[in-house]
């Protein structure tokens, strides 16, 4: 184990965590130069679209030293081959989780920065991560190539941050190569190597941890694992605690980055572990894995499940979204995508859903907005599913009397309860100093309550607590705006608070339209309502009765739009007009069928005007 070293590389979006993980692909010979495509370790479409991570991505590299590094006297260090398990990890803050579970299954981290952005709130975020971790953390400036004006600047931060002399940080460039094999010496050299559990004294135990999956049509789930102790082989019989489950591996192997069988995966290495099995509930990220002669001589399994190794804490979902199938798409192949997507992206929370206008469909918990926007392109793009969705929502906690639940769906939501809690977050910005009024300011626009600033050289690092609700309502894109690209943020939830809410429900012609309800803060009612009503009445089609588009809150009407009957030609009455009495007694003939419209008529709302109304 000497001779392996664990890391990630962490950084904020947009910083070059994947380009740098190319050069180093490329500098320890793992991928051939005549293969290497950008962003290789990106293996989704969708990643290389955005040009962003989405996944984290794990990698095995083998490495020998050129030459003694200067900073070392260990010559046997400088002569010898390493094993590097390198795992790749997403920036945005929506996918903090991926980080989390890749934190586990290492010993040492890179953390990255832009040289012109420099420190940004997901960098901060990475960093208290990966410190509470306890892992040794490398710090680097990326994308020198450019010839930054700030650079000594930026070294500057981030080795305040780190606590560590500038003289520490590493000069790169993932485009040009530059600095990467002064990384790699200082992986070695600084990033300890894996140390074997107390229980590992035990020969006749292996222990693994969980931290990813994948599913293979051939080889059914693929389990991630960071092997802790002992050594599990091809045909080997394991337990999987959390389901308690035993089964036998098939195939074991590891990631260069393809898969690559082999006969073992020894302690501190990691790889995967194929079982064949096809349920999805099965493989649960964060479970242990054991192995080895332990599960021979045990009379019972009981006996064993003491041995789990810490794992992850369930990941909680922000933002609930209602997905209904439509056009060709089945229910069953809704159910059957999210299952498979289930299995790459443990953070899903996934229940059933039904509604009397869209019928059968799912209830998703995301991570953020952008984990929503992903999951939506992937359901396109890989399993070819058409949907609708429900407006965003977050989970309200209601009391009324003695009694206490939790809603996720905006229909759920009582008339007049007798207290509403909110989930909250702890959100902190990152931006030029020369942007805080602007910033400040946003406080008169989102539910933003601003507990503290503090000057990190020539920016301003703002701490305060904001309503989970008002992500939705566009925040990234108003903070972008407002500092024209500069400022950044990262949250986590922070408990709950009273909010000042109500249930906003449209009517049209009468009969409520229960996917267009929403939970609206007291404050905005009234322009969220006009608006609404607003939009239908370009949506809707004329119909032979009077449309009345109606936004109720509590049962009073606060805005309302009609849509007059549509007209029907009366024929042809000649140049003159015809006889005028004639076309009275057509009017009022037409004028009586489209009162008895009224009465009885009922307006079914196109899915084209749900997908409209519905955008963001």
């Amino acid at each position: 184990m000497n001779h392996i070293r664990n890391f990630v590389i962490i950084a904020h979006i947009d910083h070059g965590k994947s380009t740098l993980a190319d050069r180093l692909l490329e500098f320890t010979g793992t991928v051939e130069a005549r293969k290497m495509r950008p962003q290789y370790l990106d293996r989704l479409e969708l990643e290389r679209e955005r040009g962003i991570t989405i996944k984290m991505a794990p990698v095995r590299m083998i490495y020998k030293l050129p030459e003694l590094d200067h900073r070392s006297s260990n010559t046997e260090q400088s002569n010898s081959e390493y094993i590097l398990n390198l795992i790749d990890t997403p920036g945005h803050s929506d996918f903090s989780y991926e980080v989390s579970r890749a934190l586990a299954a290492v010993e040492g981290a890179v953390l990255l920065v832009d040289a012109l952005k420099g420190i940004q709130a997901q960098t901060l975020s990475n960093f208290r991560a990966a410190k509470k971790a306890g892992l040794k953390i490398i710090g680097a400036v990326n994308k020198i190539d450019l010839n930054p004006q700030n650079l000594p600047k930026i070294e500057s931060s981030l080795a305040q941050l780190l606590e560590v002399p500038t003289s520490e940080i590493l000069r790169v460039s993932g485009k040009t190569g530059e600095g990467v094999e002064k990384l790699l010496a200082a992986v070695i050299e600084k990033i300890p190597a894996p140390k074997p559990l107390d229980s590992s004294k035990n020969h006749s135990l292996s222990q693994a941890l969980i931290f990813d999956s994948l599913y293979d049509d051939h080889k059914g789930i693929l389990a991630f694992v960071r092997n802790f102790s002992g050594t599990f082989e091809v045909g080997q019989d394991i337990f999987l605690i959390a389901s308690d489950k035993k089964v036998k591996t098939k195939e074991i192997g590891y990631f260069v980055p393809d898969l690559k069988p082999s006969p073992e995966i020894k302690t501190g290495e990691i790889g995967y572990l194929a079982t064949n099995l096809k349920e999805s509930d099965l493989i649960k990220i964060g479970d242990t894995v054991l192995g080895g002669k332990i599960l021979k001589d045990s009379h019972s399994l009981s006996s064993i499940r003491g041995l789990a190794l810490s794992g992850y804490q369930e990941p909680r979902p922000v933002v609930f979204i209602s997905f209904y199938p439509i056009g060709q798409t089945k229910f069953e192949d809704l159910k059957s995508a999210f299952s498979k997507l289930k299995l790459t992206d443990s953070a899903l929370n996934i229940e059933p859903e039904a509604n009397d206008a869209l019928g059968r469909g799912l209830k998703i918990g995301f991570l953020g907005q952008l984990h929503f926007e992903i999951i939506s392109s992937r359901l396109k793009d890989e399993f070819n599913i058409d949907f609708i969705t429900s407006f965003p929502s977050v989970a309200y906690r209601i009391k009324e009397g003695t009694r206490e639940y939790i809603i996720k769906q905006p229909q759920d939501f009582p008339v007049k309860p007798d207290k509403v809690f909110e989930p909250v977050i702890n959100i902190e910005i990152i931006a030029p100093a020369n942007y805080l009024n602007s910033v400040v300011n946003l406080q008169q626009v989102f539910n933003l309550e601003i507990k503290e600033i503090e000057n990190l050289n020539d920016n301003v690092i703002i701490s305060g607590v904001m309503s989970l609700s008002e992500l939705v309502r566009d925040f990234d894109d108003q903070l972008k705006s407002i500092s024209q690209g500069y400022a950044s943020f990262s949250y986590e939830l922070a408990g709950e608070r009273e909010a000042d809410v109500e249930k906003l429900e449209i009517l049209v012609a009468g009969d409520f339209i229960p996917a267009l309800t929403r939970i609206v803060a007291k404050k905005d009612l009234e322009k969220e309502a006009r608006k609404s009503v607003e939009k239908l009445k370009e949506l809707l089609p004329k119909q032979q009765f009077t449309q009345a588009i109606q936004a109720s809150v509590s049962g009073r009407i606060v805005a309302r739009e009609t849509i007059p009957a549509a007209k029907k030609l009366l024929g042809n009455f000649g140049k003159t007009g015809g006889d005028r009495t004639r076309k009275m007694k057509l009017w009022k003939k037409q004028k009586r069928g489209k009162e008895r419209l009224q009465e009885r008529g009922r307006v079914n709302v196109p899915i084209e005007v749900f997908r409209e109304i519905l955008k963001k």
